[in-house]
C-alpha cells in the first residue's frame, strides 16, 4: 500500500475502536510520512466509528488516529501507538467521510472528535480536518493528552469547539510512570486553554491501585476548579476491553490482575471533583 492508493469506505469504518489494526502503512516510506505530517496532506488513521455518545455533546462521528508518545499502563488501545499502524488517508477522503454524516449530526445536536491514539502527533492532518468540519458547520471537539499542545496556534484553536483533556496524574513522578512522560506540558495546556474559554471536558481514568490516591485527585479537582472552563469531569473507570491487544502484539501487559474499579470507589472519586464545584460523572 502505498500513501497515495484509495482507502474503501469499509476500510474506514469501524464497529469499535477495539478492534485490532496492525501494519496499515508498513509500505509507506519514511520520506512520505516525514512529508505526511508536515503538510497534513494525508492522515494515518485507525478508523471512524459513528454513534458514540460519550466523546462530546450529542451523538459523534468520532475518528481514531494513529500514533501517540504516551505509553499508558492501562492503555485500552496500544495498536495505536505506531504510525505505522494507521490507514494512509488524504485529507480530502477524510472530509469526505465527514460529510457523510454532517445532516444527521446537526438533526442529533451531535459533530465531529478526533481521538487517538494521540491527534496533535499528526497536528496539521488535525487543524486541516478540523477547518473542513467547521466550514460544513460541524460542532467539533478534541480529545487529547495535552502534551503537544503548543503545537497549536491561535488561530487552530479557533476551529476547536471543545477539548476533551486527559489529565492521567497529578504528582509528576506517579505520571511518569503511568505514561512514561511529563504531565506538565499538559497542565500548560489547560492553563492556556483556560485564558482562550476554550471550553475543556475533563477525562480521569481510575485505576485501582495506580490512580486512586486520594491526595493526587484531590490536587487534580482543585486545578481544574481553578480553570474556570471545565465544564464536566468524567470519571473513566478501568477495563479489560484491550488487554488482547498487548498480547497479539507482543507488549508486556502488567495489569492482568487488575479488577475495575467498584461503583464506590468511583463515586467517591466522583464527589471529589464535585467538592470543588465541578460537575463530575
Amino acid at each position: 500500500m502505498s500513501a497515495t492508493e484509495p482507502v474503501p469506505a469499509n476500510a474506514l469504518e469501524a464497529k469499535s475502536p477495539f478492534e485490532l489494526r496492525v501494519n496499515m502503512s508498513r509500505h509507506v516510506s519514511e520520506s512520505a510520512i516525514k512529508q505526511a505530517l508536515d503538510t497534513g496532506d494525508i492522515g494515518f488513521l485507525h478508523s471512524f466509528t459513528t454513534g458514540s455518545t460519550v466523546d462530546g455533546p450529542g451523538v459523534r462521528v468520532v475518528a481514531w488516529t494513529s500514533g501517540c508518545q504516551f505509553r499508558c499502563l492501562y492503555c485500552h488501545n496500544p495498536d495505536t501507538w505506531s504510525l505505522s499502524n494507521g490507514m494512509p488517508v488524504p485529507i480530502e477522503r477524510a472530509v469526505e467521510q465527514l460529510k457523510k454524516y454532517r445532516q444527521g449530526l446537526k438533526v442529533m445536536a451531535g459533530g465531529f472528535t478526533l481521538s487517538g491514539g494521540e491527534p496533535l502527533m499528526q497536528d496539521r492532518f488535525a487543524v486541516r480536518l478540523f477547518a473542513a468540519a467547521h466550514r460544513m458547520g460541524i460542532h467539533t471537539a478534541l480529545d487529547t493528552n495535552g502534551f503537544l499542545g503548543s503545537r497549536l496556534s491561535d488561530e487552530d484553536l479557533d476551529n476547536i469547539d471543545l477539548v476533551l483533556l486527559d489529565i492521567k496524574a497529578w504528582d509528576p513522578e506517579r505520571h511518569r510512570r503511568l505514561t512514561a512522560k511529563d504531565n506538565g506540558p499538559t497542565l500548560t495546556f489547560a492553563r492556556r486553554l483556560a485564558a482562550r474559554r476554550t471550553p475543556i471536558w475533563l477525562r480521569f481514568v481510575l485505576v485501582p491501585e495506580l490512580t486512586d490516591n486520594m491526595d493526587d485527585v484531590a490536587q487534580i479537582a482543585k486545578f481544574a476548579a481553578s480553570l474556570d472552563n471545565v465544564e464536566r469531569v468524567d470519571v473513566l473507570p478501568f477495563h479489560q476491553m484491550g488487554r488482547f491487544k498487548w498480547k497479539e502484539i507482543g507488549l508486556e501487559y502488567t495489569l492482568d490482575d487488575v479488577k475495575p474499579p467498584t461503583k464506590m470507589l468511583v463515586e467517591r472519586v466522583c464527589e471529589q471533583f464535585r467538592d470543588e464545584g465541578l460537575k463530575a460523572y
